[in-house]
């Protein structure tokens, strides 16, 4: 099983609409190297929910991978935020995951407190003006994540 770290903005799509709808399709991403490592998902794979664009930002869930190679719907459709033009039925651009949720912690860590925690090396949404939505945990990382955070 593999560890990632994944954003979204908790007014946008926050771990209270996860919990609420249970599945979610992870789709919108349109950042390649994003979208590369969803591509490198395995169905069991546990993704740490951090809520970007917050006050404070950090990490609030757990949520596991139940699907992957799935086409993002969202390319397609004109009408979406999400809509690339140039990605074609046949020749799709982006996919997704399918995510479930699995709990949230009983409090929230902080961004803060995960610089004082992490290295960069260690844990790379501790970067300075990072903004990828998507991130690998190394094991040792998330195993120290987890004794942080506590039981779901």
């Amino acid at each position: 099983m593999n560890y990632w770290l994944m954003k979204s903005e908790p007014d946008v799509y926050g771990i209270q609409h996860l919990q609420k709808e249970g599945t979610t399709l992870w789709d919108g991403i349109r950042n390649y190297q994003a979208r590369n490592f969803m591509r490198s998902m395995s169905i069991g794979d546990r993704a740490f929910f951090y809520h970007s664009n917050a006050k404070p930002p950090g990490i609030v869930g757990m949520m596991e991978v139940i699907e992957t190679g799935i086409t993002d719907p969202s390319q397609f459709d004109s009408g979406n935020k999400y809509f690339d033009p140039k990605s074609k039925p046949e020749a799709p651009r982006w996919d997704c995951v399918r995510l479930k949720y699995i709990g949230t912690f009983g409090s929230l860590l902080s961004l803060d407190a995960l610089r004082e925690q992490f290295s960069v090396e260690d844990l790379p949404v501790v970067r300075q003006g990072n903004r990828l939505s998507i991130l690998p945990v190394p094991e040792a990382s998330a195993e120290r994540l987890l004794a942080l955070l506590g039981p779901l």
